[in-house]
């Protein structure tokens, strides 16, 4: 009978490259350090369930049926702002511009400096180039044409924030990578340098180029292989350069510790809050456009403040809901709560404190959307909640 410590390192070697690497060694031993590790996993600041609730059955019946696959996809051709490069190479006027590049990809030029957010650019969120979730709109322009950048943000190793192809194509750049603790393995692995990483723990911060970034507490888990060992953290990640702050949220379930985050770190100049593929079936571990509107204010110490970017959706179909609900939704409860939101076709700059894109361009390509989060107050069914609460029909909650 075979050893099996010795089928081990070749059974390792037979691992797909798109899964990445265990942490192991001194990474592993850091990792085992950490405050957020107990148990032999890392922890979410609040108890959260990381896998579906209720059955997969049911799962299945509303995943499967005709009528709601047919809202799930845009009808046509999604939009995208066709002039990048040539808004890019124009320099920012008040030093923060930010460009949405679809899903949770997002361009931040701050003070003089070039922060990259989860980029992604492969045809698929997946470990295989021929099967997994396909992109449901062109990148706004080649990564190349993009131009130099000063560090790379990840914020989980989940494969639609953590993206082989657009990795292996900025490890031969000079960027550094900000990573979660334990993500880094991947990116050894990879052929990123151990000196280009920079890999936090929760509420550490690193300093590159002359801005300040911090790995703040997220909601949710990980994991890339056919084993999820709980041992690559997640994070939402704060910039802070000498005029102006920013937030990503990554990818997170509504927590109260979005207080702490602004408490800490804000008001942010504007924040980028996913507000897509959420679902019933797992609600802890993302936000509805509700609860990110929510967790925007809660960052900028419960007041209107700064721009909301809505992340996480319209480029993949990830979840049960209509494709565009996420942008509809977000409208409406940024409206009730008087809070200004960016709706920016992707590739499209725009500047915080200029003029914020608006346009429902999704309606283009998008059948009629219900809107079961509206309460009906009369003839004119006009939206009406508590904007500080965005309280919602208990059955929307998720």
């Amino acid at each position: 009978m075979p050893d099996s410590r010795s089928l081990s390192p070749r059974l390792r070697a037979l691992r797909p490259e798109g899964f990445g690497a265990d942490p192991a060694g001194e990474r592993m031993a850091r990792i085992r350090r950490s405050p957020n590790f107990a148990d032999g996993v890392f922890q979410n600041p609040v108890g959260a369930r990381t896998r579906p609730a209720g059955s997969m059955t049911e799962f299945a019946k509303v995943y499967f049926r005709k009528e709601e696959r047919v809202l799930r996809s845009p009808e046509g051709t999604v939009p995208v702002h066709a002039t990048t490069v040539a808004d890019l190479a124009k320099p920012s006027a008040s030093g923060l511009r930010l460009t949405w590049m679809g899903h949770s990809t997002v361009l931040a030029e701050i003070d003089g400096r070039r922060v990259l957010f989860d980029p992604v650019w492969g045809k698929r969120c997946s470990p295989f180039s021929f099967a997994g979730p396909k992109r449901l709109h062109p990148v706004p322009l080649p990564l190349a044409a993009l131009g130099p950048v000063d560090v790379v943000v990840i914020s989980h190793d989940h494969y639609d924030h953590l993206d082989l192809p657009t990795i292996k194509a900025l490890e031969g750049t000079d960027t550094v990578f900000a990573v979660p603790l334990g993500v880094g393995a991947h990116l050894e692995r990879w052929g990123v340098p151990a000196a280009r990483l920079r890999e936090l723990d929760w509420n550490e911060t690193a300093e590159v180029a002359g801005i300040r970034l911090t790995a703040t507490p997220a909601r949710h888990f990980c994991g890339r292989g056919l084993r999820n060992q709980q041992h690559t953290l997640w994070a939402s990640w704060t910039v802070a350069g000498p005029e102006h702050r920013i937030y990503h949220s990554g990818d997170t379930g509504y927590f109260p510790g979005f207080k702490d985050i602004g408490a800490g770190h804000g008001p942010f100049d504007a924040t980028m809050i996913q507000i897509g593929a959420y679902s019933e079936f797992w609600p802890d571990i993302h936000m509805t456009p509700a609860e990110g509107v929510r967790a925007h204010l809660d960052l900028q110490g419960g007041e209107p403040g700064g721009v909301l970017l809505p992340i996480h959706w319209g480029t993949f179909n990830l979840a049960t809901h209509p494709w565009a609900e996420p942008g509809e939704w977000t409208r409406d409860a940024a409206g009730e709560a008087g809070q200004a939101v960016a709706l920016p076709r992707a590739g499209e700059p725009f500047e915080p404190s200029g003029k914020i894109p608006s346009e429902p361009w999704w309606r283009a390509v998008s059948p009629p959307i219900d809107r079961p989060w509206r309460v009906s107050v009369g003839p004119d069914t006009a939206p009406a909640a508590d904007p500080s609460g965005l309280d919602l029909p208990e059955e929307q909650h998720s």
